[in-house]
């Protein structure tokens, strides 16, 4: 028997498309050229490598046990000429002018802050195009090629074509507020009683995780397309659900949310990815930005110097008496509120109008958590949400 001969590039790639693209009429639509023209590159591969690729007795084309092998080394040529193309292409073409980047939701927003105000000083000519999805949809535009990396989570059947590296995680935590039924269960909560409870969803607007759960436990649940969305109703007392530690931890301490104990676990870890397109070079900046994200996963794994836990402390402390004070200044002008109010209608006065004043403003309820932020940068006081 004759040595296998060298197939060209076109080849193999034909061979891809007819696989991907599910027969012979439809890889010839997806490549522009006609059905016997794919039928003959195919045969003469076939020809070249002596064996094969393909069982035509049936209607619809299939993988021989040889053809099951040799597409992965096909995929492999491809992606690897596609990517020294791209490398070539970003050390021809410099700094790139724009860098797109799309985030977890999930991924602290602390950090994340940080990251970016780094990379500003670092490459002040570079604009930044910044997108925050959940679940597939972070994988979903880097496919597509509307973001040049994504930062996302664990996605099941992850194409190919996607290059992935560690980066850290996020712990989760599954929360109630204080006056929900199951809060008021001491221990751990049944499995049966939990199910019975709605729970909050994060849902997927992307087809690549179409139809598949993550976490759901509830028999009845609610899907929401932002997690600030799941994070008042959850303040609200409207169902249960998992949210990132850091986002709930403010709302945890001051008792505005309870955390329950769940037989599957009171906390699990998220990971999370820097991912990108294998096929694509990133630039210098790109680069760069990606390698602040993989030195996060390093990061967690070190502890504080003493310098870093004094910086820490003393911006917990300034946050801390800002949002005293702010909500000192809520209080008042609350008090004043209502004061007025009783005035006008002229059914509360002395003592009774102190303590209605103070009931109106207690039951507007607790503020929302400000983000926490790195030292030295300005962080907004928190937004305040009261009824008409």
């Amino acid at each position: 028997m004759r040595d296998p001969g060298l197939p060209s590039l076109d080849q193999l790639r034909v061979f891809i498309a007819v696989i991907d693209h599910g027969g012979f009429a439809h890889a010839a639509r997806a490549l522009h050229r006609t059905q016997s023209v794919i039928s003959y590159t195919i045969a003469n591969l076939e020809e070249q490598l002596n064996v094969a690729l393909l069982d035509r007795s049936k209607r619809k084309p299939t993988l021989t046990e040889a053809g099951k092998a040799l597409l992965a080394d096909a995929r492999a040529v491809s992606l690897k000429v596609d990517g020294m193309r791209a490398r070539a292409k970003a050390l021809s073409a410099g700094l790139e002018a724009e860098v797109s980047l799309v985030v977890d939701v999930m991924f602290s927003t602390c950090k994340l802050v940080r990251i970016l105000h780094a990379f500003q000083k670092e490459f002040p000519t570079v604009s930044m195009r910044l997108r925050t999805e959940a679940l597939g949809a972070v994988t979903q535009l880097v496919m597509n090629k509307e973001c040049h990396i994504g930062i996302s989570g664990w996605m099941p059947g992850t194409p190919d074509v996607i290059e992935r590296q560690a980066c850290g995680f996020v712990t989760m935590v599954p929360v109630v507020a204080p006056d929900h039924p199951l809060a008021q269960i001491e221990g751990q909560v049944p499995s049966a009683i939990l199910r019975e409870h709605t729970q909050l969803v994060l849902t997927d607007r992307s087809p690549l995780t179409k139809g598949q759960d993550f976490g759901v436990l509830a028999l009845r649940d609610w899907r929401l397309g932002d997690l600030s969305s799941k994070h008042a109703l959850l303040r609200n007392g409207i169902g249960w659900g998992n949210m990132p530690l850091e986002f709930v931890q403010w709302d945890l301490d001051a008792g505005r949310l309870v955390q329950l104990e769940i037989a599957e676990g009171s906390s699990f870890s998220f990971p999370l990815y820097v991912i990108r397109r294998g096929d694509e070079e990133p630039g210098p900046a790109t680069r760069w930005l990606m390698q602040q994200f993989l030195d996060l996963a390093q990061s967690d794994l070190h502890p504080m110097s003493e310098r870093e836990a004094a910086e820490l402390a003393a911006h917990k402390e300034q946050m801390a008496a800002q949002a005293h004070a702010y909500h000192a200044l809520i209080g008042k002008h609350g008090d004043a509120e209502a004061a007025a109010e009783a005035n006008a209608s002229g059914g509360i006065s002395g003592r009774a109008a102190g303590k209605a004043t103070r009931a109106t403003a207690s039951e507007r309820g607790p503020r929302p958590p400000a983000a926490d932020a790195p030292a030295g940068l300005a962080v907004a006081a928190p937004i305040s949400l009261r009824p008409r």
